[in-house]
């Protein structure tokens, strides 16, 4: 078995990636993933492409201000493009990546198991507040 130095330990750590340590980047972009925001925008815009007017209308309840930063990131990030139309207004359309896509099918996945499951999990969270009431 051959020996390696400090510094191919240190490359083989870099490239080996564990969600579970506070300081690899797969766990600060699983932290940005569980946004509620992200995922929301990713699923709106899994059947096609919307301008940001109709983002806002499709996720209730976000702020212009926190949909343009979830949009930012995730531009960042290469889950969606922002085309930019000149005219009168403006046309702004954001899009999903091919990555941003395959996303799409896990964030879907658990946004459709939220829809789907609400009702068993509102009944466990009933079931367990009335067993620890006043515990």
């Amino acid at each position: 078995m051959a020996t390696r130095t400090a510094a191919q330990q240190r490359e083989q750590a870099r490239s080996a990636y564990d969600a579970f340590l506070r300081d690899c980047p797969t766990n600060q972009l699983l932290d940005r993933l569980s946004d509620k925001w992200v995922s929301l925008v990713v699923s709106a815009l899994a059947p096609g492409p919307l301008r940001y007017s109709d983002l806002a209308r499709r996720i209730a309840g976000v702020s212009p201000k926190m949909l343009t930063q979830t949009l930012r990131t995730l531009e960042r990030d290469g889950i969606l493009t922002r085309t930019v139309t000149p005219s009168v207004p403006v046309r702004v359309d954001y899009e999903l990546t091919p990555l941003g896509r395959n996303l799409a099918l896990l964030l879907t996945a658990v946004k459709d198991w939220a829809e789907n499951h609400f009702d068993e999990v509102h009944a466990a969270r009933l079931r367990y507040d009335a067993d620890n009431t006043g515990a």
